[in-house]
């Protein structure tokens, strides 16, 4: 017979938890399992009056919330309290029962402007600490890569603004290269901590921010997230970075693997000093072209001297100039008669001049190392290309990082952390669920004997 189910009933009473409505195997229930935020009131009770006003959201209610937004993909505050009102999950994560009243979306906006950046950093730092004693990331190899996020902007929000000749010695390292004079460059002006960049030469520059991630080797775990503008390369904050992971791991770092995006020479001279194993290959050479090319004269590191490709010697000259670069000059007697000058001096100069950074040296080493890479430090670098943007594809397509939720680089820093915690979260619940799943087949087998036994 064709049933039939009023919908109209109400309902009198309703016992137990709302956790026996949630599936074991939901992530959510899978992550309470290990997430432990017993610590977070004494983290945040400075940012609170203790007898006076109006009582606050529980600081762990906020964090859990914002927690299950990240881990359903559920990125946008009021999209994410809409969903809590139906969700069952959300609800009992947090810990609201089905008459109580959710917060406000706005009261999460408060929180994290109260908060500040930092204390979601030791949020983050937290899962870290705790995969590291589950065992599931040793922080002994680590895969190092940068990022790029859209900004919150749109189009229409982008200004030209002209930028003005640079002196010479305001120019590091990186920006030596990369000298703009009187260029016009693109802001934007409701997000000015976001810059203009691109990942290929291929795509156009859009405001974006950068982020760089370390993960550890052994399952994924990530072990350090920062935001800088998307403008900024990506050697000029890696020693705070290595600097970073070793201070939250409480593990000296033995091999480090990048892509050529960070094969500076400031960075390998970075790891030397610290003792680091560098899996890091060289950048491509330009092709050749009617000049000839600094990489044709040859640095002697123990004497401070160069050797132009036709043996010439070229010296030091003057003081180090930009912080970071020696000029070598050659003699002009060697350079009238040198049959390469048409290819080697302008016509503006009567000796040939080259630049050499003072890290040099750690770069040659690191070159002459890419060329005795063995089958070890290859594979490294394959595991480098899945894990560490395995993670930047996983953030992006499952946790919302694709686009900044919000403007402002404290902001971005707050969705980087948030992200990563989540990933952390993920990874070691998922070894405590193998784990019990495990002991529950080794329980079924006994009982099954036992059954059979006493048959």
């Amino acid at each position: 017979m064709l049933g039939r189910k009023e919908r109209d009933q109400l309902e009198l009473f309703i016992t137990g938890s709302l956790r026996q409505l949630v599936p074991d195997d939901h992530i959510l229930a899978r992550v309470d399992r290990v997430l432990d935020l017993s610590w977070l009131r004494d983290e945040v009770a400075d940012l609170y009056c203790t007898d006076n006003g109006r009582p606050g959201i529980d600081p762990e209610v906020a964090v859990r919330l914002m927690l299950a937004g990240f881990l359903l993909g559920i990125i946008h505050d009021r999209r994410l309290l809409r969903e809590a009102q139906v969700n069952l999950a959300i609800r009992w994560f947090v810990g609201y029962g089905l008459h109580e009243v959710l917060p406000d979306h706005s009261s999460l906006t408060r929180i994290r402007q109260r908060w500040g950046a930092e204390r979601f950093r030791n949020i983050f730092k937290r899962t870290v600490k705790a995969c590291i004693a589950a065992k599931i990331a040793a922080g002994e190899i680590v895969h190092i890569d940068a990022s790029l996020i859209r900004a919150n902007v749109s189009w229409d929000a982008l200004a030209v603004r002209h930028i003005a000749d640079v002196e010479a010695a305001d120019l590091s390292e990186f920006e030596w290269k990369d000298r703009q004079s009187g260029k016009h460059k693109k802001i934007c002006t409701t997000d000015p901590d976001a810059t203009m960049a691109t990942s290929s030469r291929n795509r156009r520059l859009e405001p974006a921010y950068k982020q760089h991630t370390a993960v550890d080797d052994l399952a994924g775990v990530v072990l350090d997230v920062e935001v800088a503008t998307g403008e900024e390369n990506e050697g000029m904050a890696i020693e705070a970075r290595l600097d970073a992971i070793a201070a939250t791991t409480g593990v000296d770092i033995k091999t480090a693997t990048m892509d050529a995006g960070y094969a500076y020479a400031k960075v390998f001279r970075a790891l030397e000093d610290r003792k680091i194993e560098a899996i890091v290959p060289a950048k491509t050479e330009q092709l050749p072209g009617k000049v000839i090319p600094t990489r044709r004269f040859k640095l002697d590191a123990k004497h401070n001297l160069v050797r132009c490709p036709t043996g010439k010697i070229l010296r030091p000259k003057g003081k180090l100039q930009r912080g970071s670069f020696q000029h070598f000059h050659a003699s002009s007697k060697d350079c009238r008669a040198c049959p390469l000058r048409s290819r080697c001096v302008s016509l503006s100069r009567h000796a040939r001049v080259v630049v050499f950074n003072i890290n040099h040296p750690s770069l040659l080493r690191a070159r002459r190392k890419r060329l005795r890479w063995g089958k070890n430090e290859h594979n490294l670098y394959r595991r480098h290309r899945w894990r560490v943007e395995g993670i930047h594809g996983e953030a992006k397509s499952w946790h919302g990082l694709a686009r900044a939720i919000r403007r402002g680089k404290d902001n971005m820093r707050i969705q980087a952390f948030l992200t990563a915690a989540a990933i952390n979260l993920k990874r070691l619940a998922a070894v405590l669920f193998a784990i019990l799943l495990m002991l529950a087949a080794r329980v079924d087998d006994r009982l099954h004997h036992q059954r059979i036994a006493s048959a």
